[in-house]
């Protein structure tokens, strides 16, 4: 980060309240791949996607079979916390974190130790029906599938089941957005990390923060369209180059 550098260690450490939006790239350290990056998860098999899209997904079994299998199977059950996760607890705990909104399903930032987590496209970790709102968590279902039924139905009513995510073509909890974009315009640094931005509503929310006078730094490897809108743009590891962030914000050396 060294053309950027002058400019953070300037600012950076005079920011008091900092949100941070996350993406599939904080949890790549974690063994969890992303998804449109060059190895990501829809980049290797495009067909993929079918089942993270609501319509698909509700009308063909299949899909919602290959789907339970994906879930079952996932790498986020064995994956721990990264150093990317320990730097935003220690952002936190020393009272500069506004809010931490995620795009990840995955649960890593609580079990690192965060609190203020804005899931704002759900969590892999429980089960939702899809007609009565039963929430169920998710082990319970996947023992199901490892019983035997490929495509398990609500417990309480037999509607379709998925994970307590957003999919495609569903809308967001409106309560959760309403609180991810209060915190973009209330910070004075916005950090995007590890995400493409190019879902909306989430990606938008740079455009929220600088709106109303907040700075924005991004750090993706790859290109994202709000670049030139950001004050620094970092292209270095995540799992590096975050916790160095922290530690200039904080005035700590590692």
């Amino acid at each position: 980060m060294d053309a950027a550098s002058p400019t953070l260690a300037e600012w950076l450490p005079r920011a008091r309240s900092i949100t941070v939006l996350t993406g599939a790239g904080v949890s790549t350290d974690s063994g969890i791949p992303d998804f449109r990056g060059p190895q990501g998860v829809w980049t290797k098999d495009p067909a993929a996607a079918a089942t993270a899209t609501i319509g698909a997904y509700l009308g063909d079994a299949e899909v919602r079979r290959r789907a339970w299998r994906s879930r079952r199977d996932h790498p986020a059950w064995d994956a721990e916390p990264n150093t990317a996760h320990a730097a935003l607890v220690e952002l936190e705990k020393a009272g500069r974190l506004r809010a931490l909104v995620t795009q990840n399903i995955d649960g890593l930032h609580q079990r690192a130790g965060s609190g203020a987590v804005i899931e704002i496209h759900g969590t892999m970790r429980e089960a939702e029906c899809l007609a009565c709102g039963l929430r169920t968590p998710m082990p319970e279902v996947l023992a199901r599938v490892d019983a035997g039924e490929d495509d398990p139905p609500c417990p309480e009513c037999g509607g379709i089941q998925k994970s307590a995510t957003i999919s495609f073509g569903q809308a967001l909890k409106e309560d959760v957005l309403d609180a991810a974009v209060d915190a973009a315009r209330s910070c004075d640094l916005f950090l995007a990390a590890g995400t493409s931005l190019t879902v909306q509503p989430a990606a938008g929310l740079c455009l929220e923060a600088v709106e109303h006078g907040a700075r924005l730094v991004i750090m993706n490897a790859q290109p994202t369209p709000y670049d030139e809108l950001a004050d620094a743009v970092l292209r270095e590891p995540i799992g590096r180059t975050l916790p160095r962030l922290v530690d200039l914000a904080l005035g700590t050396a590692r």
